[in-house]
């Protein structure tokens, strides 16, 4: 059963500080009826148990998502810092294919395989290897196939010092990239994820880095699911255990080290829809074939696609500060969807956060926060909003207006602050 409260109208929260994020309305939906309720309602939050159906995992950390809208369907722990082993290849490969495609390197460039290359990640070390031979040059291509069908280290390695000179360096422009590409709390201490302690991230930000890979990089991400590779006359075998089991496998990686234990970010396509799993942590090679196979299957068998908001929607308003009118209308950047379940018993609720109020000129267009979705305690997906329209700076008298409600509102708080 759907439980409402009502909630203060926009108009009563006007005052609220501008200097904090503001949350103007609380849109609320049932998914069993297809229709979004009327906003400044609220629902009663799912027990944790119901969110996910009554399922779990053996994994110590797991996340499920949906690859279109990154809708999070299951996830566990998956906040929590661990070693990511292999998979920490996934943002060596993403900075490649972003200098790819700024045209930085070029994919018949060729780069040396040196002595350290050779013996921390070639065929003297004992691990996962392209055999590319010391002092040998290889294409970049090539050294991409090696890194991804072969999980080569030495191919990370090579790559690393032909593009920035030394590991060292190349990790510190993949830390760079990560920032750049929303994941602010993974930390590399090398290319490939041999280990040592500085080599750290979640599922969710696995998660979000494949996701962006497929979305941002669709031709290049097709090395994924290449299913075998030969270099210097030795075929190898893409290591991803769903590409021959597992119908619409596609990618991505598996990861093993021995403090990290085995892990494996995977993704599949059914039906035109798109799921991303991730799990670590997990102490035997076999359960982590099982345990992400149950994932995706039970991902695919329970939720659909649902469209929430159309990207031209006014789904909300944003206060503005010293503007020709009090409010700006938001519509969102993108359609918002969200990933439900079948039968119809999921309970959403959408908040509409902003800093606010936003100081005028607002021109139509400009970024204004966000409008996230949860689906009982868990985060289901995130949309920037935008200003639906212009709202130029208004008149003297307005201006002195939002002023001096300002200046009450801070004073009124620095009292409540001595309380």
């Amino acid at each position: 059963m759907v439980l409402f409260t009502d909630l203060p109208t926009i108009r009563s929260r006007r005052r609220l500080p501008r200097w904090r994020a503001l949350l103007v309305g609380l849109l609320v939906m049932t998914i069993g009826s297809n229709q979004a309720l009327a906003a400044n309602q609220s629902v009663q939050g799912a027990k944790k148990e119901d969110v996910a159906g009554g399922y779990d995992t053996d994994a110590p950390s797991a996340i499920l998502i949906d690859g279109e809208s990154g809708s999070v369907l299951f996830e566990k722990n998956a906040d929590e810092l661990r070693a990511p082993s292999s998979m920490l290849k996934l943002m060596t490969v993403e900075l490649v294919f972003h200098l790819l495609a700024k045209g930085e390197i070029k994919p018949t460039d060729e780069y040396k395989i040196s002595e350290y290359a050779w013996r921390r990640g070639g065929a003297p070390a004992g691990n996962s290897t392209m055999f590319a031979e010391i002092h040998s040059k290889v294409a970049v291509e090539d050294l991409l196939k090696g890194a991804i069908i072969q999980s080569g280290n030495d191919s990370c390695i090579a790559l690393a010092e032909g593009i920035a000179g030394s590991e060292p360096a190349f990790v510190e422009r993949m830390t760079k990239r990560a920032r750049e590409i929303g994941l602010t709390q993974s930390t590399f201490a090398n290319s490939n994820g041999l280990p040592d302690p500085g080599n750290k991230m979640s599922v969710r930000e696995l998660g979000r880095l494949a996701r962006h890979i497929i979305q941002t990089y669709p031709n290049d991400y097709k090395l994924f699911s290449e299913k075998e590779f030969t270099w210097n006359k030795i075929r190898q075998t893409n290591r991803n255990p769903l590409l021959n089991t597992f119908n619409g496998a596609d990618g991505l990686k598996t990861g093993y080290t021995k403090d990290g234990g085995y892990g494996m970010v995977g993704s599949a396509v059914q039906n035109g829809m798109r799921l991303i799993v991730v799990v670590n942590g997990i102490d035997d090679i076999d359960d982590r074939a099982s345990e992400v196979k149950k994932l995706l299957e039970w991902g695919f068998r329970n939720f659909e696609s649902r469209a929430l908001f159309a990207s031209d929607a006014t789904i909300g308003y944003a206060r503005v500060f010293g503007g020709e009118k009090r409010y700006v209308p938001l519509i969102p950047a993108e359609p918002v969807r969200v990933m439900v379940r079948k039968n119809g018993s999921d309970r959403l609720i959408a908040r509409i956060v902003y800093t606010g109020p936003v100081a005028a000129p607002v021109d139509a267009g400009r970024r204004i926060g966000v409008v996230r979705v949860w689906r009982g305690p868990n985060l289901a997906v995130e949309v920037p909003l935008q200003a639906a329209e212009t709202n130029p700076v208004g008149s003297t008298m307005r201006r002195a207006m939002d002023g001096a409600s300002e200046l009450v509102i801070g004073v009124f708080r620095a009292g409540m602050a001595k309380l």
